[in-house]
């Protein structure tokens, strides 16, 4: 009795774990209102939303589109945050643009778009959380720019990044350094080389990796960070060692640890 019994109570548990694996996708008309473009060619759009544990071949995930959304979005970025403060010296101006085009920020940003729903994975990353995670969110979020830009051009591509990324806003570039930016200004006023990070430890399944890493800087015991991507645990790492020696201030604010 217990086996048949075992099976009946797995089995409701299993067919709504298929259910939320092959759930639909909703319209692309309701992503493309809320990013503010409607493409000529849908099916760059598609591409944006493709991960590699779903892609036919080689291009047919965001990937290359992530590499280009890149580019638009720091030139974009850098153009908008230029023009906005004129006062501003290079530091101050490199400062805002590190904090608009990080990650978080680019996940952020994928998160307001709501595009978890739409995302094409693969049944391995929907049931470890791929929809929710914040390194595919952020990838996707450059994806989109990149097809933008190829459906439409710069002009367009720059006017969706000055809507859904806003430089006049506080940022944690207004408020101080991110950790990573203070301990390198910090090593370099001190004439020493500039801090380098190491992976000691990676665990974790493929889709939802653990990083731990180690920031070196000449004279001083390693710093120790741990996240579930590398700019995170780099993130921890500085921090961490900053903490330990007295380095300045606190950092901003604390990296997302959401997958």
């Amino acid at each position: 009795m217990t086996g048949p019994d075992l099976d009946d109570a797995a089995q409701p548990r299993a067919n709504a774990r298929s259910r939320r694996a092959h759930k639909p996708r909703p319209p692309l008309t309701a992503l493309e209102e809320r990013i503010g473009h409607s493409f000529g060619d849908p099916d760059l759009l598609t591409r944006a939303l493709t991960h590699t544990s779903k892609a036919s071949g080689r291009g047919g995930s965001y990937q290359r589109l992530e590499f280009l959304g890149d580019r638009v979005l720091g030139l974009a970025v850098a153009d908008r945050l230029y023009g906005a403060f004129p006062e501003a010296d290079e530091g101050d101006l490199s400062r805002r643009l590190a904090a608009l085009v990080r990650r978080e920020t680019c996940a952020a940003v994928a998160a307001s778009w709501e595009v978890g729903p739409h995302l094409i994975l693969g049944q391995g990353e929907v049931m470890g959380g791929g929809r929710r995670n914040q390194t595919i969110l952020a990838d996707v979020c450059e994806a989109i720019l990149g097809a933008i830009y190829l459906d439409a051009g710069f002009d367009t591509a720059r006017a969706v990044v000055e809507t859904h990324f806003r430089p006049g806003e506080p940022t944690a570039a207004a408020r101080g350094r991110d950790a990573k930016s203070a301990l390198q200004e910090w090593a370099m006023g001190r004439s020493l080389p500039i801090p380098t990070y190491e992976v000691v430890e990676r665990t974790g399944p493929d889709h939802a990796p653990r990083f731990r890493i180690a920031v070196q800087v000449e004279g001083l015991e390693p710093g120790l960070g741990d996240g579930t991507s590398k700019r995170i645990a780099e993130q921890a790492a500085a921090r961490a060692l900053m903490e330990r020696e007295g380095i300045g201030a606190s950092a901003d604010a604390e990296p997302t640890e959401t997958a």
